[in-house]
Parts: structure tokens; C-alpha cells; sequence
């Protein structure tokens, strides 16, 4: 179909009979501009007519775009009961036309809008999906309790190699940034308490204020967000993949555990490194307190040093690593079971991670909620 375009040519006459003829002619390309149906239904909107012919003795090429104006006449002819003569056109066009009538539509093929679900429908499936969530949170603490189980009994598929490897991504490589937000965290509640305190003239107590809140809840609480949104977000990446690759049905298949060989190292290595991170955490936040109250606040360092050491007593301290140790293990179970249940498509393992790092912050924060209510009743 090269070569120059004859526009496309569109005639309606009568015959003698009462039946309406459309006469064609030129080239009915769909890249053209084609002539509409309008002109039709406005003749037989004029007058009824009886049938509806065509006259195809002037028309040149055609494509879809004939086929699509003939159909429309179609179903013109069909909404009027009328009967539409198709002999006169090509015979390839007259085949197509025979083939779409003697198929007809379903009546169920049409996409209908979905009908509004109700409201406790909704809840009800809601329910469903956190009932189903926790039971498989809950299978999968057992199976990790299990696998620690037969680690202390010598009988678990566990090589600490691997523990070892996890220990040094998740440790010493994560120095760098839990310095640099506890630095900022350190300065930030210097510089906001000294603030504050300098109008009632106690700007001496804001290494308390520091101390006690690094130790407490800060360092162990920033510490844990950046290693879920670091540490946790990269054990779902890596199981998700594994999933996705059939490397975990393949450890299946040779009667290898994949929480006992993939889950336990990465469960242990947190669980070991986070205590120390939230160590190196309290020093850098004091220290970053340290750096704005004396060079800012002008006050005298030794005093800051006497009043950080007689705020922290040992239990303030403990509570921070217990914290510590247990948003670790919080961390690598969200971030191992989001792995573990990745589909099998990439698609999947960003959704995966995604889902990791949501729920296991969300868990982190609501569970420093619950130690803060219970630290106060127990007077701690």
C-alpha cells in the first residue's frame, strides 16, 4: 500500500426499491482521514429504508480502517431490524463480515464494573490477612527457636563461616554511618536541651539530658532503624532472590533447612553486633553533645564529663544494649521472613524489601513504646 493516497470518497442514494445504497470510492486506508457514518444515519434517519447496499465499483485500496466503518453499518442495519447486502463488496471484506456474524459476542465478555464490597466483607478479609500474618510470624519464630535448639545441641545444618560474614557486613561496615547519625542525634539534643534549659539558667544539666536519653533510648533506637533499613532491607533482598532463583527449594530438595543454613547465621549475627553497635552508638552521641556544649555552650568540659558519668547509672545502661540486642533480633526476623516469603518474580523482591524495612521499624518503635510503659512501672 504505497505510493500516492486517493482520499476516500463516501456517496448515499436511494434506489428505486427503497433501499439505501452507500457508494465507495478512492482509497480507504486507515491512515487517512475516512469519511464517518454520520452521513448515512442522517439519510436514514430522513426516511426508512428497506436494506442497505453498497457500491464498491470506484473504490480503490482498503485496510482496518474500510473494515471498521463497514461494521458500523452493521450494527446500524442490526438496531433497525434491517436487512445489510455484503455481495457487493471485495471478497475478503465479505469474508471477514460472514466470520464476525457467525461468532457473536458473549454476553459476559463485556468488562462490567465490580459491584462495591461491603463494608464488613472488608473487615472480615482484613482480619483474614493479619490472622494469617501473625500464624505465619509465629511458624516462623518456632521454626528459628527450633534451629537455635539443635544449634546448641551440635545438630544443626549451620556453618559459622557464614555467621562470621554476616557479622562483618552488619558490624564494622556499618561504623561509618551509625557514627554519623548518632554524632548528629548527640548534638541535635544538646543543642535543643541547652535551649531550653538556658531559660531557667541549667544549661549545665544538658549533659544529663544527653546522657540519659542516648543511653536510654536514642542511640539504641537510631541504631536499629539504620541497621533495619541497611542490614534487614539486605536480607530480604538476598532471600528474595534466592527464592526467586529456586535456590531455596533447591536446599529442600537436599534435605538442607533453609532456616537453619540461611536464617540462624544472619539471626545470630545481629543479635551479637547489635549490642556493640549501641555501645559505639552512646560514645559517639556523648560525644557529639560534647562538641556542641563546650564549643557552643561554653561549658567546661571536665564538668560536662563528671555530670554525663553521675547521670548513666548501670541499669540505664543494660536497658539500652537489652534494647539494642532485641531490635536486632527483631531486624533479622522481619527482614529473613520478608525474604522467605518473596514470590517468584523481581517484582517480588522489591516488595519484599520494601515490606521488611516498613515492618520491622513499625516494630521497633511500638516495641520501645511498650519498654517505655513497662520501664516506668517497674521504676526503672
Amino acid at each position: 500500500m504505497s505510493g500516492e493516497v486517493n482520499s476516500a470518497r463516501l456517496a448515499v442514494r436511494r434506489k428505486a426499491d427503497g433501499a439505501l445504497v452507500v457508494e465507495l470510492g478512492g482509497d480507504w486506508l486507515a491512515r487517512a482521514g475516512l469519511p464517518g457514518i454520520e452521513s448515512v444515519e442522517t439519510e436514514a434517519a430522513s426516511q426508512p429504508f428497506s436494506a442497505l447496499e453498497f457500491d464498491t465499483s470506484a473504490l480503490g485500496r482498503w485496510n482496518s480502517g474500510l473494515m471498521v466503518f463497514l461494521v458500523k453499518c452493521h450494527e446500524l442495519c442490526a438496531k433497525r431490524s434491517i436487512e445489510c447486502r455484503v455481495q457487493t463488496l471485495p471478497a475478503g471484506m465479505t469474508r471477514l463480515i460472514k466470520l464476525a456474524e457467525a461468532v457473536p459476542e458473549k454476553k459476559d465478555a463485556a468488562r462490567t464494573a465490580a459491584a462495591p464490597v461491603p463494608f464488613l466483607e472488608r473487615v472480615g478479609e482484613a482480619g483474614l490477612v493479619v490472622q494469617a500474618g501473625g500464624l505465619s510470624m509465629l511458624t516462623f519464630l518456632g521454626q528459628n527457636a527450633l534451629a537455635l535448639a539443635a544449634l546448641l545441641r551440635g545438630q544443626a545444618q549451620f556453618r559459622w563461616a557464614d555467621s562470621l560474614l554476616v557479622m562483618q557486613e552488619c558490624g564494622p561496615q556499618a561504623l561509618g554511618i551509625v557514627a554519623l547519625i548518632n554524632f548528629l542525634i548527640g548534638s541535635i539534643l544538646a543543642f535543643v536541651g541547652a535551649t531550653q534549659l538556658s531559660h531557667f539558667g541549667a544549661t549545665l544539666y544538658v549533659a544529663d539530658l544527653v546522657s540519659v536519653s542516648t543511653f536510654r533510648e536514642m542511640s539504641c533506637i537510631m541504631t536499629g532503624i539504620i541497621m533495619c533499613g541497611r542490614t534487614g532491607a539486605a536480607f530480604a533482598a538476598q532471600l528474595g532472590t534466592m527464592k526467586v532463583n529456586q535456590e531455596v527449594e533447591a536446599f529442600q530438595t537436599f534435605g538442607i533447612s533453609p532456616v537453619e543454613f540461611l536464617v540462624l547465621p544472619r539471626v545470630l549475627a545481629l543479635i551479637f553486633m547489635i549490642p556493640l553497635l549501641c555501645v559505639f552508638a552512646d560514645v559517639i552521641a556523648i560525644s557529639g553533645g560534647f562538641v556542641v556544649s563546650t564549643s557552643m555552650l561554653h561549658v567546661n568540659p571536665a564538668l560536662y564529663l563528671h555530670r554525663t558519668l553521675a547521670a548513666v547509672s548501670l541499669s540505664t545502661f543494660l536497658l539500652g544494649i537489652f534494647k539494642g540486642a532485641y531490635f536486632g533480633v527483631v531486624v533479622a526476623l522481619t527482614g529473613c521472613l520478608r525474604g522467605m516469603q518473596c514470590g517468584s518474580n523481581a517484582a517480588a523482591v522489591g516488595q519484599a524489601t520494601t515490606s521488611a524495612v516498613v515492618t520491622g521499624i513499625t516494630t521497633i518503635i511500638a516495641s520501645d513504646g511498650i519498654f517505655a510503659v513497662l520501664c516506668n512501672a517497674l521504676n526503672i
